[in-house]
């Protein structure tokens, strides 16, 4: 796949926090922090690519799955989790790699505050309450005009998005966006990709939430399709 602008950051000014971007191979994520840590966040996100990279040699099904793979106990620590991410949402472990990443990066970063945005995974350690904007496409009436309010106390936290009809990500439904809520930012990042792929159109929003609500760490997801939202579980959605 080619490279997809990221437009939508230059909107992201999370006050009181650093920006910067770090970027390897296909791998370019916005990190926003109380200090600059860019050098660090590359090294972090080279032993991620590493790890998955050696991994994918030793066990070359893990790159392509769309079905979950058995646990491995020799695995790293990340390839564990992606794993586990899989089984839970029912998918391959690659749908959990951006948010897995992310939350590599973000959980070894020594600031108070950090979030990082990996191709629509966000990932997020906050110290105060902060809004991020829900994206389902340029024609959604919901775009930039609905945000996630997020507390302190609920991070670190997962945030992630999967679409059928924008965006790169592999999707066999045709939601505008899913965006699930997690503690865990590797199964939010695979949750959502399930759940996107049960959306074939608004009258399937309802089952698709109570598919969510049964893999387990979904703490709340949001539904757009055709200009028809369902939302279930900790979400606070506010108007911009």
């Amino acid at each position: 796949m080619g490279y997809t602008p990221r437009t939508y950051r230059r909107l992201s000014r999370p006050g009181g926090l650093v920006s910067y971007r770090v970027q390897v191979g296909e791998s370019d994520l916005a990190i926003w922090s109380t200090q600059e840590r860019e050098q660090e966040a590359k090294r972090l996100l080279c032993q991620a690519r590493e790890e998955i990279e050696e991994y994918i040699a030793r066990v070359p099904k893990f790159e392509d799955a769309l079905s979950p793979l058995p646990p491995d106990p020799s695995a790293s620590l990340l390839i564990q989790q992606m794993l586990e991410a899989g089984h839970r949402a029912g998918v391959g472990p690659m749908a959990a790699v951006a948010g897995a990443i992310a939350a590599f990066i973000g959980d070894r970063l020594p600031c108070p505050e950090v979030m990082i945005e990996n191709g629509g995974d966000l990932y997020l350690r906050i110290a105060r309450p902060r809004t991020i904007a829900l994206f389902a496409g340029e024609k959604s009436p919901f775009s930039y005009k609905l945000g996630l309010k997020l507390n302190p106390q609920d991070s670190p936290l997962g945030v992630s998005t999967s679409s059928g009809t924008f965006g790169h990500a592999l999707s066999f439904g045709r939601a505008d966006a899913v965006t699930i809520l997690s503690s865990n930012c590797a199964l939010s990042d695979a949750a959502a990709t399930a759940v996107a792929n049960k959306v074939q159109g608004p009258d399937s929003i309802d089952r698709a939430l109570a598919f969510a609500q049964e893999i387990l760490e979904v703490r709340g997801v949001v539904i757009a399709c055709q200009g028809k939202l369902g939302v279930w579980g900790k979400v606070e959605l506010v108007t911009l």
